[in-house]
């Protein structure tokens, strides 16, 4: 090998070292930048001698990634559910805090007791009518939390889609973007991180899979099989928030609006697009909150029927204690009564009734004897009466009121425990394979061994060129 030769081939390593040196030092740099590939710079021998660089490699373990991902989507699936099921439990309360359900209908319980033993006081009637009352606004308030929660799933799959929408835009203009980079030769590593990014931020909403495609472009695609996007060609998801959230309102009814992709309509509760939050919302708007709706509407007709009956003066048609928003409670209209729930006005001095009503009954014509507690006695053992709830699938036992209302939350806890569950191994598993993508990510000790490699090489072109120049001066010193 001739002198010009040995300083060429160092010459060409000496700048595949200086190349080297900037890719280990923004792998350093960005050790801790999400969605950071680890860079590597390519080497070839040259034809001419030395060495050529034949580009920069972005490593990246893509089915780790896609793993990742379903995990994500899992996450923030069983948190929605979770959260759901901890909020009714909340509104619903312990039996033995003051402030809850149960708490509510033994206070009830104990004021229609002490009323019928003093059915001349009105201190005593003012008690039932005030029990009756809280009783009924906490079933309001359950009712409420209910409806709320779906109103905020409804808002949340509006923002999903949004979020999805606008995302699947991006990744398909830096597909481009990266396509372009590669026919042209030039690295799009930069351009592949921030698409990478993009991915991930949506990738808690439905579970992604992503797969490659010519030319850097990528295509994704749910688990369940859904297209989202093939190069730069995005799908649209369409979805119309609704303006507010009653019990009455649903999917199947046409109130509520369902999910399409690129104009054609799918099923929310399929495996299309299963795993995410956009799912778990749909689920808790169309599924979980109807069915914890109708166990608390159950509730509250039951309720609203043992005061009916055990009220001798009524009518076939006359409204009891508890009422439909002032009309008698009907099996035809369960649905949201809950949320309608209201003591009978003709007991409320307040609105014009009176306090009398309780004792004499609701459906009197006049006054009756003051020492007569047999209505009140009578409402009593209508709610400590065991039975079977008319409606609901709350429990198929025989139970009175306040173990009507135990069954509720204890079927709520159930769920709620299993939600939590599911969440807690959903998050286990994602940060399992989160500290297994750290290993496969930038390692800083690794990176500092390759830099102390990169420096012995570049020392060592650096001698050889030294040497060869020595020797030229030598030669030309003959």
């Amino acid at each position: 090998m001739g002198i010009s030769a040995a300083m060429a081939n160092a010459a060409s390593g000496l700048a595949a070292n200086g190349l080297a040196t900037e890719v280990i030092s923004a792998n350093i740099a960005n050790a801790q930048t999400a969605g950071y590939g680890v860079r590597e710079l390519l080497l070839v021998p040259n034809p001419t001698g030395g060495v050529a660089v034949d580009g920069v490699s972005r490593l990246q373990d893509l089915s780790l990634l896609n793993d990742q991902r379903s995990a994500s989507a899992a996450v923030a699936g069983s948190g929605v559910n979770a959260d759901f099921y901890k909020s009714i439990e909340t509104a619903i309360g312990v039996p033995t805090d003051s402030g809850s359900l149960g708490a509510s209908l033994t206070a009830l319980d104990s004021a229609l007791i002490g009323a019928a033993a003093q059915s001349d006081s009105d201190a005593a009637l003012s008690t039932v009518l005030s029990s009756a009352k809280t009783v009924a606004a906490k079933i309001n308030t359950i009712s409420g939390q209910i409806q709320s929660a779906r109103g905020s799933a409804d808002q949340a799959i509006a923002k999903d889609v949004n979020r999805l929408n606008t995302a699947l835009q991006q990744v398909a203009g830096l597909n481009a973007q990266i396509q372009k980079a590669t026919l042209a030769q030039r690295d799009a590593s930069s351009l592949m991180d921030k698409r990478q990014s993009v991915i991930d931020s949506v990738a808690d909403i439905v579970p992604i899979n992503q797969v490659s495609r010519q030319n850097g472009t990528v295509a994704l695609f749910t688990t369940g099989g859904a297209g989202l996007l093939d190069g730069t060609k995005p799908a649209s998801l369409g979805f119309t928030p609704a303006a507010g959230m009653t019990a009455d309102q649903t999917l199947a009814g046409g109130g509520l609006s369902g999910l399409t992709l690129n104009g054609s309509a799918i099923r929310t509760d399929s495996a299309l697009v299963a795993g995410g939050s956009l799912a778990a919302n749909f689920e808790l708007r169309d599924t979980t909150g109807p069915l914890a709706q109708a166990g608390i509407d159950a509730l509250a007709r039951d309720l609203s029927s043992r005061f009916q009956t055990a009220d001798s003066t009524l009518s076939a048609t006359a409204a009891g204690l508890f009422t439909d928003a002032g009309a008698q409670v009907s099996a035809a209209n369960e649905v949201g009564l809950a949320g309608r729930l209201t003591i009978n006005a003709a007991v409320d001095p307040a609105r014009g009734g009176s306090l009398a009503k309780l004792r004499d009954g609701l459906g009197s014509s006049g006054p009756g004897p003051v020492g007569n507690g047999a209505i009140l006695a009578a409402m009593d053992r209508a709610m400590t009466a065991l039975s079977v709830p008319a409606s609901g699938d709350v429990t198929a036992t025989a139970v009175d009121s306040p173990g009507l209302a135990a069954a509720l939350l204890g079927k709520i806890s159930t769920a709620r425990l299993a939600a939590e569950g599911a969440s807690s191994y959903a998050s286990a598993q994602s940060s399992a394979l989160t500290a297994e993508a750290l290993k496969n990510g930038v390692s800083t000790d690794q990176q500092l061994q390759q830099l102390l490699l990169v420096e012995r090489s570049y020392s060592a072109n650096a001698r050889v060129i030294q040497t060869a120049d020595t020797m030229l001066q030598a030669l030309m010193n003959v």
